[in-house]
C-alpha cells in the first residue's frame, strides 16, 4: 500500500532567521507563481461565451471551470505530501512544468472535450502551485509575523480575478480566445526561473514517511463521483435513474475507504490528526464555503454583463472594479492588524455578516438592473469576501506544526478547491436549469434548441436574434444569475456562522510587550 523511506527526524517548529530582504527576495517568485494559479481560475470567464459560440456544447459550459477545479482539488492533497517527503522547491517547480504543459495543450482544443480534458490536465498542475506558495510560506515565516507578508499573497488573489477576466477579455476581444490559455506560457516561464533562482530553503529530515497510493486513489474516485453527482442530478440525468444513484454509492463507498486508509497509513495524503484541532476545522470548512461563493461572483457575474447588459469581453472584467478594489483593501489591513495584535477571530466573523448581505444583494438583480447597482453590490460583496480570505488561511498555519505544514495547507486548499468544484457544478446546475426553463417557458422550441441543440452563440450576434428570442435569453440569463447568488447566500450564511466558533487564540511567535514595557511606554508619553 505504501511506499517506504527512511529519514532522521528535526524539531518541527524551527523558523530560521531571514532579513526582510531575504524574504521579499523568496517572495517574489511565490508571488509570481501565486498570480500564475489565481489567473486562470478568472481569465476563462469572459471568454466562455466566446468559447462556446466557437466550439459549441454550451450544456457543457460548467465542465470548463469545474474539470479545472476538480483536477486541482484531487492533486493537491498529493502535491502537498510530496513537499513534505522529497522538498517544496523540486515539486513546486514541477507542478509549474506540469501546469504550462496542460496550458498550451487546452489553447490547441478543437472541441469542448478536448477543452475540458487538457483543463483537467492543467488543473492537476495547478495542484502544486497555491499549496506549495502557502507551504513554503509557513516553514519561511513564524504565523505571528506572516500577516503582513501574506496580506499581499491575499491582495494578489482580487488581482488575479480583476486581472483575469480584463485579460480574458481583451484577448476575446482583439485575439483569439486561445490566448486566454497560452499567456499562461511567458508568465510561467518568468515565475519557473525566478523560484530557480531566489528560492532556498533548508533541508528539514522527516523521519520513516510513507508514500500513500491507496488515500490518494480513494480521494480521486469519491470526490469525483461527488462533483457529477452535483453537477449531472436533476439535469443530465434524473435523480432516482441508476447513473445518480451509482454516483451516490461510489461516492459515499470510497469516502468511507478514504477515512478508513488514511486512519492507518503511517503518513496519511490527509492527516486526520490535524482535524483534531477545532480551528483548523472550522478554518477548512470556511475555506471550503469561501471557494463555493467566490465562484458565483467570478464565473457567472461576466455572462450577464455580456449577455444581458450588453458589455464587451473586456468592459465585464473592468466591471468587476469594484468588488476586486474592497477586497485588496481589507486584506492588506487585516494583514497589518493581526501581526500588530495576535488576533484574528474578529475578521471571519464580521466578513461573513459582510458577504450574506452583499449574495441577498444579487439576487434582486433583473433584466434592467443598472450598472452603478450592480457596482454597489460589488462592493459589499468584495469587503466580505476580503475579510475571510486571509483569516480562513493564517488560522489553519497557526493550527499545524511545520512537520505536517504541507499536509496542512493540502488539506486546507483542498477544502478550497473542493468548494470551488463542487459549488462550481452546483451553481452551474441552478444557472443551467434555470436558463433553460425560462427559454422553455418564453420562446417554447426556439429557446430549447439555444442550449438542448448545441447551438453556438457568440454574444455578438445576440443583437440579431428574434426579439421575443433576446427577451427570453436576457430573462434567462438574469433568472439564473439570481439562483446563482440565491444558493451563495446560503453558503455565506454558513461561513457566518462556522465564524463565530472560533477559538481565539493567539498567533504563534507573536510576543505583546511586557507590563513594564507597557507602562515605560505610556510614562514616556
Amino acid at each position: 500500500m505504501t511506499e517506504q523511506i527512511a529519514m532522521p527526524q528535526v524539531d518541527d517548529e524551527e523558523f530560521p532567521h531571514r532579513s526582510s530582504r531575504e524574504i521579499i527576495t523568496v517572495m517574489s517568485g511565490l508571488m509570481i507563481t501565486m498570480l500564475l494559479a489565481m489567473l486562470d481560475n478568472t481569465i476563462v470567464g469572459p471568454a466562455l461565451p466566446t468559447i462556446v459560440g466557437d466550439l459549441g456544447g454550451l450544456q457543457h459550459l460548467s465542465w470548463v471551470l469545474t474539470a479545472y477545479t476538480l483536477a486541482t482539488a484531487i492533486s493537491t492533497l498529493l502535491w502537498g505530501k510530496l513537499g513534505d517527503l522529497f522538498g517544496r522547491r523540486g515539486t513546486f517547480m514541477a507542478s509549474i512544468v506540469l501546469f504550462l504543459i496542460g496550458s498550451a495543450l487546452t489553447g490547441m482544443s478543437q472541441n469542448m472535450m478536448e477543452l475540458i480534458g487538457f483543463r483537467a490536465l492543467q488543473g492537476l498542475g495547478a495542484g502544486g502551485l497555491i499549496v506549495g506558495v502557502m507551504a513554503i510560506l509557513g516553514e519561511l515565516i513564524p504565523p505571528a509575523e506572516r500577516g503582513k507578508y501574506q496580506g499581499l499573497f491575499m491582495a494578489i488573489m482580487p488581482l488575479a480575478m480583476l486581472g483575469g477576466p480584463l485579460i480574458g477579455g481583451w484577448i476575446t476581444d482583439n485575439a483569439s480566445w486561445r490566448w486566454a490559455f497560452y499567456v499562461n506560457i511567458p508568465l510561467g516561464a518568468i515565475a519557473l526561473t525566478t523560484v530557480w533562482f531566489t528560492l532556498h530553503l533548508p533541508h528539514r529530515n522527516k523521519g520513516k514517511v510513507t508514500i500513500d497510493w491507496w488515500g490518494a486513489g480513494t480521494l480521486a474516485v469519491w470526490a469525483s463521483a461527488l462533483v457529477l453527482l452535483g453537477s449531472w442530478a436533476g439535469t443530465q440525468y434524473a435523480w432516482g435513474s441508476w447513473q445518480i444513484v451509482l454516483l451516490a454509492v461510489l461516492a459515499v463507498g470510497f469516502f468511507a475507504a478514504f477515512v478508513a486508509i488514511e486512519q492507518r497509513v503511517d503518513e496519511p495524503i490527509l492527516p486526520l490528526h490535524v482535524f483534531a484541532n477545532r480551528n483548523f476545522a472550522l478554518a477548512g470548512a470556511l475555506a471550503f464555503v469561501i471557494g463555493m461563493a467566490m465562484m458565483g461572483a467570478a464565473a457567472y457575474l461576466p455572462q450577464f454583463q455580456q449577455l444581458v447588459q450588453g458589455a464587451s469581453a473586456t468592459n465585464s472584467g473592468l466591471l468587476l472594479l469594484p468588488m476586486m478594489f474592497p477586497m485588496i483593501i481589507a486584506s492588506l489591513i487585516i494583514g497589518q492588524m493581526t501581526t500588530r495584535t495576535g488576533k484574528i477571530r474578529i475578521f471571519p466573523i464580521i466578513g461573513g455578516a459582510i458577504l450574506t448581505i452583499g449574495m441577498l444583494m444579487f439576487t434582486q438583480v433583473h433584466v434592467d438592473t443598472t450598472k452603478l447597482m450592480l457596482s454597489s453590490f460589488m462592493v459589499v460583496l468584495g469587503f466580505g469576501i476580503g475579510c475571510l480570505m486571509q483569516p480562513s488561511m493564517l488560522i489553519a498555519q497557526n493550527s499545524v506544526s511545520i512537520r505536517d505544514m504541507g499536509a496542512g495547507m493540502g488539506a486546507s486548499t483542498f477544502l478550497r478547491t473542493m468548494g470551488m468544484s463542487l459549488g462550481t457544478a452546483i451553481l452551474g446546475t441552478v444557472y443551467t436549469t434555470r436558463l433553460t426553463d425560462t427559454l422553455s417557458d418564453r420562446a417554447g422550441a426556439a429557446g430549447d434548441q439555444l442550449v438542448k441543440g448545441g447551438a453556438q452563440l457568440p454574444p455578438s450576434v445576440i443583437h440579431t436574434l428574434p426579439a421575443q428570442l433576446q427577451d427570453a435569453l436576457h430573462h434567462g440569463v438574469t433568472n439564473g444569475i439570481a439562483g446563482v447568488f440565491w444558493a451563495g447566500s446560503a453558503a455565506a450564511l454558513i461561513a457566518f456562522v462556522v465564524s463565530l466558533f472560533f477559538k481565539d487564540v493567539k498567533l504563534k511567535g507573536f510576543s505583546a510587550p511586557a507590563p513594564e514595557q507597557k507602562a515605560a511606554e505610556v510614562n514616556a508619553v
